[in-house]
């Protein structure tokens, strides 16, 4: 027979993996009064499924707020038992883990600093073993997809087996549309390679403001996301961590209210042979293209062997140049995007270069 909590554990896990799930709450539990009021709207709303706090938060500069600690964890189990929500919170460490879970709280997630970091992630891991509970992973803060997939892994050699993706966004350098650059291909191909993980998109943190929540949120939805974590506080003017990021219940009620919801398939006849029709024309192109691509390499091998019986360095700066610019400018003609058109030529560069070292390689 299972216990009370294995059933709990089960309960959450089958929640996580729910179409549209949404998390919300404030970035951090502040005082028992703010968590409790943003609790208490959140539920009002009917459309919350966990709410999540910060107790712990790791600044990048000494002197801010830092979270609360463990006094947090009481207050959300107090929000918890009055509204009946589960609870989620970040942690970082393996003592992080297991105050979490003395608290009853239902959901773990592993935020970008940490996930970034094997060590911390084994940590974190050890203190799992021989638990169910349920752990969703923010990705890296860095743009470097094998971390991501690491903290998976360490997890799962753990014995964990309720895991959820957090798609947040990838610090750049200078200045940025967003807080953190979304880099839509690699939560993408996260989901190609896990595809039986739920991923959840965090606009709040991409966005790091208000205003461009909704186009991101909806850019997630029509990726086929499995849902939203969402910061929302009773009042986001006094915050105080990430105010700019923060909606109130309401604002986030109208967000919701505007987002259109997708599903990822559908029975009609019509919609079927059509989209197979259209789908394998793209076979068909993607099949000359590879072909293409191949005929091109050949040549590029060609250029290779008379550029090694003239004593001639592979790398052309001034002919890379000549050829990406000439491409871009056809893009624009062919109304296809200067950013996609660099990352395939250089791509194609990369790999031609790569074919004319190897002869130079054969060579010696």
């Amino acid at each position: 027979m299972e216990t009370i909590v294995e059933t709990k554990d089960k309960a959450i896990a089958e929640l996580i993996k729910k179409n549209n799930l949404l998390i919300a709450g404030p970035c951090s539990a502040e005082s028992e009064e703010q968590l409790i009021q943003t609790a208490l709207e959140l539920k009002a709303l009917g459309k919350v499924d966990i709410l999540r706090a910060g107790v712990w938060k790791p600044r990048t500069n000494p002197g801010g707020f830092e979270g609360a600690g463990v006094k947090g964890l009481s207050w959300l189990l107090k929000a918890k038992q009055l509204t009946g929500l589960p609870t989620a919170v970040e942690v970082a460490t393996s003592k992080h883990v297991e105050d979490a879970i003395s608290f009853d709280t239902d959901v773990l997630w592993i935020g970008a600093r940490t996930t970034v970091n094997p060590f911390s992630i084994q940590n974190i891991a050890d203190a799992l073993k021989g638990t169910n509970q349920t752990v969703l992973i923010k990705n890296p803060v860095n743009p470097d997809i094998k971390l991501w997939i690491g903290a998976i892994e360490r997890l799962q050699k753990a014995g964990i087996e309720n895991i959820g993706l957090i798609h947040r966004g990838f610090s750049s350098y200078g200045s940025s549309e967003y807080r953190n650059a979304p880099l839509w291909q690699i939560p993408i191909e996260m989901k190609r390679l896990f595809p039986n993980l739920p991923m959840i998109c965090d606009p709040s943190h991409i966005c790091g403001k208000r205003d461009t929540l909704l186009e991101i949120a909806q850019k997630s939805i029509d990726l086929a996301y499995s849902g939203l974590i969402i910061e929302s506080h009773c009042d986001p003017s006094v915050a105080l961590t990430d105010k700019d990021q923060q909606v109130t219940p309401a604002q986030l009620d109208t967000l919701i209210d505007t987002l259109v919801f997708k599903t990822t398939t559908t029975g009609k006849k019509d919609f079927v042979e059509e989209l197979n029709h259209l789908r394998a024309q793209i076979d068909c192109f993607d099949d000359e293209l590879l072909t293409l691509i191949a005929n091109r390499m050949n040549v590029a091998r060609k250029i290779g062997e008379i550029k090694i019986q003239n004593d001639v360095t592979v790398l052309q700066s001034s002919r890379w140049n000549e050829i990406l610019e000439r491409m871009i400018k056809k893009a624009d003609h062919l109304n296809l995007g200067q950013a996609f058109v660099t990352s395939y030529m250089e791509a194609v560069h990369i790999e031609s270069i790569r074919i004319q070292d190897s002869l130079n390689i054969q060579k010696s």
